[in-house]
């Protein structure tokens, strides 16, 4: 039974290589999104909807229940995942995004989501100005570096649609949370900008999953690479 890890955006697969360091074990799948780092397949269009049946794909590939892992956007899918294909799911964490009905997006994904200011924003998201956000934002400068510098155009035409499509996520998969049987983790950092502790809180309470708080911002994976490890662990351990 794998650990399969879910990045989110901007991110790629890149983001977990500081966790998986600091684990014990070895049996690791950390896949790309499609368009993050890699090509979309033929005829991909980059929706919410798209990316959960990738995922699904691919959790189906391994044959067997997985430990799942997500960040940001990864997390939401894993979240929905663990709703509705459970029989693929041994544990789930996941951290930076939570499925709410209650939660409104963040003012970054308002202006991805309106056309033509959507596009105009991602001509100013230039590498250097990117990883200097992310340094603002508490990740470590090599780490804010080695993300921005994988933000491509192809990666950015991704990250669009997909936000386009879920503008109303909360209220499609919100209901189906506590469905959510599955023993789980929310690792969350408690000055998260993009979605408060108070979404982790209460995600963690309608699933009964263990919340782990961390001392940090959205970047939880790099921030705290070893005590995020640490944590995943004791929850595998549990089952």
């Amino acid at each position: 039974m794998p650990a399969f890890f879910v990045h989110g955006v901007p991110e790629t697969h890149h983001l977990w290589d500081g966790i998986r360091s600091h684990l014990s074990r070895k049996d690791v799948i950390a896949p790309d999104m499609p368009g993050f780092d890699c090509d979309t397949p033929e005829g991909f269009t980059c929706t919410k909807e798209e990316y959960l049946a990738w995922l699904i794909g691919e959790v189906e590939k391994v044959g067997e229940p997985v430990d799942i892992v997500g960040h940001d956007w990864g997390a939401l899918l894993v979240g929905r995942l663990a709703t509705v294909r459970s029989d693929l799911v041994r544990t789930w964490a996941i951290g930076g995004a939570a499925i709410d009905e209650e939660y409104v997006w963040h003012p970054m994904a308002q202006s991805w989501q309106t056309p033509g200011l959507g596009e105009q924003v991602m001509q100013g998201f230039t590498a250097d100005a990117m990883a200097a956000a992310l340094a603002a934002e508490g990740v470590p400068d090599q780490a804010a570096k080695d993300v921005a510098s994988r933000v491509d155009d192809r990666m950015k035409a991704c990250i669009l649609p997909l936000y386009r499509s879920a503008v109303t996520y909360m209220k499609e998969w919100g209901p189906d949370v506590d469905k959510i049987k599955k023993p789980g983790m929310l690792i969350w950092g408690e000055k998260d900008p993009y979605m408060q502790v108070e979404f982790a809180r209460k995600m963690a309470a309608r699933t009964g999953a263990e919340l782990v708080l961390l001392p940090g911002s959205h970047w939880w994976p790099v921030q705290f690479p070893q005590e995020s490890a640490a944590a995943l662990e004791r929850l595998w351990g549990s089952v």
